[in-house]
């Protein structure tokens, strides 16, 4: 009797409108094809769950920390249309370079930790976090020439000379908020690439409710004004660099964070190197259309012009929150 020998390598062609070469194949018999396409819904299934595990807590989390701006801004528009121009120029565009540049720069450290999560060498994922927080903090001062001489910066770009006074007092009360970029963004992300983002969500909803309390106290109550204003977003920050910190540090992340390590400083150029290039994008990005905002301010009644624009383009900011924590969800579960 003669036997026929099947190749193992032998492929399928479409199963629609086609009879199947392999039908012959006593093993394909075995495996209905319609497990196999239940096998794969179950599949994208169970993988589309865990993407929403992640991306809904990063939606949230992502909201609530750009509703404090938000917050802030409708509380100086409660002061004066002026104090309103600066605090919008202030956040809108100063802001908006330091915090694209820095979220940018964290970026790679999203990248880094969700490889080392993903093959399991958990100790390297603190080493990262504090190597980060050295360069970014390191960039972080470097920028702060952009809050002491925004005045300057804003009358030569045309400004009006009352605007840009107004915006280099609130910049220079905006300092730790922007110093709080290298820390709230850098614990975000070593959070994230573990898949705790329930942690991440529940902290940015406790700021965001606390700051609608500390706002109304600092402009209903003390009447401090607009400096006060200003103080209040970087309280927030924070508040919740240190919610996230003490997660971290005190049991929350016994695996990936074993203390501070001399590590940190090994490798700093390398990392900036990496860093660096996603910053410049993420910065080009995040201000090429906030440029309208200083254009607005070569328009009669600039201080009505610059609110107006700068409320759109807080709720395009708003709004595009949502994507981004989608993004973020996308790039932990490919890192991991």
């Amino acid at each position: 009797m003669a036997i026929r020998l099947i190749n193992p390598r032998q492929t399928r062609k479409n199963r629609v409108g086609t009879m199947r070469e392999d039908e012959d194949d006593p093993l394909a018999l075995l495996i209905p094809h319609h497990q196999e396409d239940g096998n794969l819904i179950e599949r994208t299934w169970s993988e589309s769950k865990k993407l929403w595990q992640v991306a809904a807590p990063s939606i949230f989390s992502r909201l609530a920390m750009f509703s404090v701006t938000v917050v802030t801004q409708s509380f100086a528009g409660h002061l004066s249309d002026l104090d309103l121009a600066a605090i919008s120029i202030a956040t809108t565009v100063i802001i908006a370079i330091t915090f694209g540049f820095m979220l940018g720069m964290a970026s790679a450290l999203e990248t880094l930790c969700g490889q080392a999560y993903g093959a399991k060498q958990y100790h390297m994922l603190g080493t990262y976090l504090q190597r980060s927080w050295v360069v970014l903090f390191l960039c972080a001062v470097l920028l702060l020439p952009l809050f002491v001489f925004a005045t300057p910066l804003l009358k030569l770009m045309g400004q009006s000379e009352v605007v840009a006074e107004q915006t280099g007092l609130v910049a220079l009360w905006l300092i730790p908020f922007h110093l709080s970029f290298p820390f709230q963004l850098t614990l975000q992300r070593f959070l994230q690439s573990q898949r705790k983002t329930g942690v991440i969500a529940w902290v940015s909803g406790g700021v965001l409710a606390l700051h609608v309390f500390v706002s109304w106290v600092f402009v209903y109550e003390l009447r401090i004004g607009i400096v006060g204003t200003a103080l209040t977003i970087g309280f927030a920050w924070w508040l919740s660099v240190l919610g996230l910190f003490v997660c971290t540090v005190c049991g929350g992340c016994s695996e990936t964070w074993t203390g501070f390590s001399a590590q940190a400083f090994v490798g700093l150029w390398d990392f900036f190197k990496l860093s660096l290039a996603s910053g410049f994008m993420l910065l080009l990005e995040n201000f090429y259309f906030r440029v309208l905002v200083i254009v607005s301010g070569y328009i009669h009644n600039t201080e009505i012009a610059v609110d107006a624009l700068s409320i759109c383009m807080s709720i395009y900011a708003w709004e595009s929150m949502i994507p981004l924590g989608f993004l973020a969800a996308v790039g932990v579960r490919v890192a991991n």
